[in-house]
């Protein structure tokens, strides 16, 4: 570890005093500015971390939306309810939608055109989300806003309302 170091330290004294005389520094200058060689990295349109009730939230609220958009995808929905809710809301869910007559998971008869998460609470074992739905485009956009409650030691959605 001694020899790493004092050979670091030896290749930095030969760098600095090579810089030192104006030909070396010009020889050493990029040809691109520097300007070109810093970006900022582009800003990402969603990430997530499956550690984060949060992000897990938005991942089903994105993937539930997309499996139920246009033609639908089959039983992919009932396959992330099973995935993303606890089984005891599971079965609210399907009280709810009975009396209802709607889909539990975004209060409607209809499919959103689009979706927004934030983080709203946390406290108590839980974490609440605050999910904005989307329903028509141009003029014509209203919004439903849902508060989703995850339980942070599974991670699972335990209610919507």
């Amino acid at each position: 570890m001694k020899f790493t170091r004092t050979a670091a330290l030896g290749a930095a004294l030969a760098a600095t005093a090579a810089l030192g005389s104006p030909a070396t520094a010009l020889a050493a200058t990029p040809v691109a500015p520097a300007v070109h060689a810093v970006h900022a990295a582009p800003v990402p349109v969603r990430s997530g971390d499956p550690a984060s009730a949060v992000d897990r939230v938005a991942d089903f609220y994105g993937a539930y939306i997309d499996s139920l958009y246009g033609t639908g995808m089959g039983g992919l929905s009932s396959d992330l309810r099973a995935h993303y809710l606890t089984k005891s809301f599971q079965k609210q869910l399907a009280v709810w939608e009975k009396k209802h007559h709607a889909d539990g998971v975004l209060r409607a008869q209809d499919v959103p055109d689009g979706w927004s998460l934030t983080q709203a609470n946390a406290g108590a074992g839980h974490v609440w989300s605050t999910v904005v739905l989307t329903w028509g485009t141009g003029s014509h956009v209203t919004h439903t806003t849902l508060t989703v409650q995850s339980d942070l030691a599974t991670r699972l959605i335990s209610n919507i309302t």
